[in-house]
């Protein structure tokens, strides 16, 4: 291999030139390799779905699919594609436990570097916002509960408790504070979320971890119970 030498230029810095043609040589050859088609992915499967899922703030609590889950109204699938990655992304609505009668659907390409493209959006049109609304109450109220059931001693509603939301992936989505006659009211994407309720000053633990699963339309309505710990 011939070489380029400007012989203007001292000998120490000619050597130099020299001995470096050989190392851009071997940077050329590695980078050339790192770009050579057909080579393993940089994301997995799990990588593709994350960085699909967070195109869109509606994506957020929706798990993959499952086909032994009945009336699954949101779901992603990961496969593969000749440079990286598709992800389908649907969200369905309207009767999931008989199959959904409306359905949106989104496909992304996520390549081997990451990047992430909208290649396909179908389906019926999207309805407004979705979310969780319900109210938080304590009981008992009275040492002894009777039959019929006395009024007076009702589950009482609970102000100032935080209930949040988590995501399929556990990771917190949003949180809210019951107001004074115990309501509350989230919106939320639709997918399938945890509901996990905070300590309540005077009251006995906390309710049970809850799960809700959020389709597009009307708010899901939910009821979450506090024990006061009165016993007869």
């Amino acid at each position: 291999m011939e070489l380029d030498v400007d012989t203007s230029r001292p000998e120490g810095m000619r050597s130099q030139t020299r001995r470096a043609a050989p190392i851009m040589v071997v940077l050329a050859l590695g980078l050339a390799a790192c770009a050579a088609p057909g080579g393993s992915p940089t994301v997995d499967a799990a990588d593709a779905a994350r960085l699909a899922l967070a195109q869109q703030a509606r994506f957020a609590g929706i798990g993959p699919y499952d086909e032994d889950l009945i009336g699954q109204s949101a779901w992603y699938r990961v496969t593969n594609a000749e440079d990286g990655w598709e992800v389908l992304i649907r969200i369905g609505w309207g009767d999931c436990e008989a199959g959904c009668i409306n359905e949106h659907l989104w496909r992304y390409a996520v390549a081997r570097d990451g990047g992430v493209e909208l290649t396909q959006e179908e389906g019926d049109a999207l309805p407004g916002a979705t979310g969780v609304r319900g109210t938080v109450t304590a009981g008992p109220t009275c040492p002894v509960e009777t039959i019929p059931a006395d009024p007076a001693c009702a589950p009482r509603p609970v102000v100032g408790a935080v209930l949040v939301f988590t995501d399929a992936g556990g990771h917190e989505v949003k949180r809210v504070t019951s107001a004074r006659d115990g309501s509350f009211s989230v919106e939320l994407p639709p997918g399938v979320y945890q509901v996990m309720a905070k300590a309540v000053e005077g009251l006995m633990g906390t309710p049970a971890p809850m799960e809700v699963e959020v389709e597009a339309g009307p708010p899901v309505e939910l009821q979450v119970s506090y024990d006061t710990g009165i016993r007869g």
